[in-house]
């Protein structure tokens, strides 16, 4: 099965966000800013690229967009970071709607295979575990007479860390969480043009079989100010977060390939 990870980098998508624009300007000029964008790279540096890098299982296509407008000092910026991951795939597309753009991206380097395809999906401040795609096509495997039957199956791995970087290395909590995004992909059929972007995350239980997998961490969520979901004034939740411990530092290392050291050079 070919497994597709999509990460957007902040692509300017018309729609898809918790706080709307008045226009693609005004979308591109907040994505883009300086401060956010310094933001995106560290944790993109510290959390997502070291955690694909590893992966015990290396046959996976890692998808990253962008927006084709980006100021090219952080197009080569990405190119620079990405140069020697043969896994990665960057593409540039103009604004337009979200979940077209995204389907039309993904559905761009899926290949002629018989067997379905999983696809996960990530934002650029969030991880999985090194073991993430070996898991996922154990979890397939587990599942294929249900994957046979259906044209989409949602596989949530619903265990984890929420995790917020800075200076002085991490803040960390523990979590389960059903249908979180880092954790959670779905299988396609090769006929189903519809990818995981094309479903709510959430709601994915209102359109297909979803099956949960607990018992060791595969995802981590980064916290950080500039999260989507925390841009409301109103209603967003706060999580208790703790510092991390010197075992749990170890653990992040092991299981994420996340070196605490290393957060807090980025953030220094």
């Amino acid at each position: 099965m070919q497994v597709i990870g999509l990460c957007r980098f902040s692509y300017p998508a018309q729609g898809g966000f918790q706080v709307e624009h008045d226009s693609d300007a005004a979308r591109m000029a907040y994505l883009w800013s300086s401060e956010r964008m310094e933001e995106r790279f560290r944790t993109f540096q510290s959390f997502t690229l070291p955690a694909m890098r590893a992966q015990t299982d290396p046959d996976f296509t890692f998808l990253i967009v962008i927006g084709d407008q980006m100021p090219k000092v952080y197009k080569d910026r990405l190119r620079d970071l990405l140069g020697n991951f043969p896994q990665a795939v960057l593409q540039e597309h103009a604004p337009g709607p979200h979940r077209q753009v995204m389907k039309d991206a993904i559905n761009s380097v899926r290949q002629n295979r018989p067997a379905p395809s999983l696809q996960f999906r990530m934002d650029d401040d969030d991880a999985v575990s090194v073991r993430y795609v070996e898991c996922l096509r154990e979890a397939a495997q587990d599942l294929r007479q249900l994957l046979r039957k259906n044209r989409h199956v949602a596989i949530d791995f619903n265990q984890g860390w929420i995790a917020r970087p800075g200076p002085d290395g991490l803040m960390v909590k523990r979590t389960v969480e059903p249908l979180w995004t880092a954790g959670l992909a779905i299988s396609v059929k090769p006929a189903a043009q519809n990818t995981i972007m094309n479903f709510g995350h959430s709601k994915l239980a209102r359109h297909m079989p979803v099956v949960s997998f607990t018992g060791e961490d595969m995802f981590l969520r980064g916290h950080n100010d500039h999260n989507d979901s925390r841009q409301k004034k109103r209603g967003v939740r706060q999580f208790d977060l703790a510092p991390i411990t010197p075992d749990e530092a170890e653990f992040f290392r092991l299981n994420y390939n996340i070196d605490v050291d290393t957060v807090r050079a980025l953030y220094a």
